[in-house]
């Protein structure tokens, strides 16, 4: 299958260069170009491309707004386009509102074009691009920001619906209670996402299949209403669970559990 990438930079020199990253990958391709945040919008429901490549800092409707815009008020049809933020910065502020208005990751604007590739599949595939640590250090930072940055929308106190996600996902991250929407074992995965492990290192840590994981963390971001593993992360760090909930074996640990044999999704 063919990733569909959208670019949005206001610098044509930019848009250029990842263009020709990009399509010199048999299995991505370049779909359209945007030059500021409003276009992003309108060229990402136009074109309907599976990642966009956003930058935060454009002129007018910034990347953070066109982020927030696509992921939580997405038209369709379909599922609403993953957003990667390119930065020249690592970890700015606008990096932490973009990544809390709904993206699914971020790129420096000067990483390999491997990287680059790698990162455009892996959003695609619905993994977050995020390194564990990098996760750890928007979990201690993010809550620091200006209200400014911050998607502005009313919060609401009742649980996601279990078949579906409320609209303004993002807001959920000021209400720690929807926790009590989860079972125990999600919660035990909640936790590992929040320390900033891969699916892969979860799997390894509850017994489980990496299958079984994705689709775990997959019906706890249904359940609590939110759009990708960060903020599912930010929502368990403010909510003080990140050290209370018993884990599986994990390596160098005496502590175990029967998670595999005792959840019924474990064995699908």
């Amino acid at each position: 299958m063919t990733v569909r990438v959208l670019l949005a930079d206001d610098q044509e020199m930019v848009r250029t260069a990842l263009r020709l990253v990009i399509d010199r990958r048999e299995d991505l391709t370049v779909v359209g170009e945007s030059a500021d945040g409003e276009q992003a919008v309108s060229h990402a429901i136009e074109l309907q491309p599976d990642v966009v490549l956003m930058d935060v800092r454009m002129p007018g409707m910034t990347g953070v707004e066109a982020t927030r815009r696509i992921t939580t008020s997405w038209p369709g049809p379909g599922q609403a386009p993953r957003v990667l933020v390119l930065t020249t910065f690592d970890l700015d502020e606008y990096v932490h509102a973009a990544l809390r208005a709904g993206a699914a990751g971020f790129l420096l604007k000067n990483s390999p074009p491997d990287e680059l590739a790698h990162a455009i599949r892996t959003a695609a595939g619905g993994e977050p691009v995020l390194a564990p640590s990098v996760t750890r250090r928007l979990i201690d930072t993010v809550t620091a920001l200006p209200a400014a940055l911050l998607p502005n929308a009313p919060a609401f106190p009742d649980p996601a619906p279990r078949d579906g996600r409320h609209e303004d996902g993002p807001d959920r991250l000021d209400n720690p209670g929807l926790l009590n929407a989860l079972t125990e074992r999600e919660l035990q995965a909640l936790v590992l996402v929040a320390r900033g492990m891969s699916n892969a290192q979860i799997a390894a840590a509850l017994g489980l299949s990496e299958g079984n994981v994705k689709s775990r963390v997959n019906r706890i971001l249904t359940r609590l209403g939110l759009e990708n593993r960060v903020q599912a992360a930010l929502l368990a760090h403010q909510a003080g669970l990140t050290g209370s909930v018993r884990m599986a074996t994990m390596p160098g640990s005496q502590q175990a559990m029967t998670d595999s044999t005792a959840d019924p999704s474990s064995s699908t």
